[in-house]
């Protein structure tokens, strides 16, 4: 089997920013939330789609704001659409998915926790994380975890992230952290591109192994001076970005393999959502009830 882990947050800003705008009965604007639904419903008719999950950031703002200031925070988020967060987790379950809405972790966090802990389970083939977010390509493990970008149909195994991002899935915390990552708000090093942070830790593989030099680390392995004084004046801040852009494997998801298991919508939560938001259609193509 196939466990499928889906970025409800991503997922959701993708609809608000693809989708058409609608309005609800009442007057809410809800064209996120109805996309989203339609998304999953596709994902769901998928034949090898029989385990799924799908975490949320209930909240934008996490453990690691207390760790940085300058980290992501809902400032500048549209309205509308953070408003319609609680909507998209209330449908996803609706839809008969396992719902993780996180506010101390982040939706990333869940994911990659999901992803350790089931990708060894016997009968398990593959874990597919459903997002394009280069964050997560450190959870990827040979063919065994994938990241599935769902949008342009690209499938990124383990060499697949070394052949984009010039690192192992390993590796990517430190090279967030030397290169910076402007949506989370963390601004890495001076002197420091993707081509060198990727030149220099596919020789060192880690922050700390990274020794000060003259920019000759190695015969084949050269940087500028930039990088070095960036390196060695701000190796705390390094340590200190990779410590953001390292995700958490402990977050307290107490699903089992079973519990992922999709056996059909709920009815009677979906059609009420759906007379909410005037939209109809999606319990009327729904090809799988749940039993009562």
């Amino acid at each position: 089997m196939k466990v499928h882990l889906v970025d409800g947050t991503y997922e959701l800003f993708r609809a608000y920013y693809g989708a058409p705008s609608a309005t609800a009965p009442d007057g809410r604007e809800v064209g996120a939330a109805r996309g989203l639904m339609r998304s999953l419903l596709a994902l769901l008719a998928a034949p090898d789609v029989t385990h799924v999950a799908c975490a949320f950031d209930h909240v934008i703002e996490s453990f690691r704001n207390g760790l940085f200031d300058g980290y992501k925070t809902s400032d500048g988020v549209p309205r509308d659409l953070l408003a319609q967060f609680t909507l998209a987790e209330r449908l996803t379950h609706a839809l008969g998915i396992v719902v993780w809405s996180m506010v101390e972790f982040e939706a990333d966090d869940a994911l990659a926790t999901a992803a350790a802990r089931f990708a060894d389970a016997p009968d398990v083939e593959q874990v597919v994380i459903c997002t394009p977010d280069k964050d997560l390509a450190q959870c990827v493990r040979g063919s065994r975890v994938v990241m599935f970008d769902r949008r342009r149909r690209i499938l990124l195994d383990e060499s697949s992230v070394k052949a984009k991002f010039g690192v192992l899935p390993e590796s990517i915390p430190d090279w967030l952290a030397l290169v910076g990552d402007d949506a989370d708000g963390y601004p890495g090093l001076p002197g420091w591109g993707r081509k060198t942070a990727a030149t220099v830790l596919s020789r060192y593989r880690r922050l700390e192994d990274i020794p000060d030099g003259d920019g000759t680390w190695g015969a084949t392995v050269r940087a500028t001076r930039g990088a070095v004084e960036g390196l060695r004046d701000r190796r705390a801040d390094a340590f200190l970005y990779r410590s953001l852009a390292r995700l958490r494997t402990d977050v307290p998801i107490t699903e089992t393999l079973e519990d992922l298991r999709w056996s059909g919508s709920r009815r009677a939560e979906l059609e009420s959502i759906c007379a909410e938001i005037g939209d109809h259609d999606v319990a009327a193509r729904m090809p799988l009830w749940r039993e009562a």
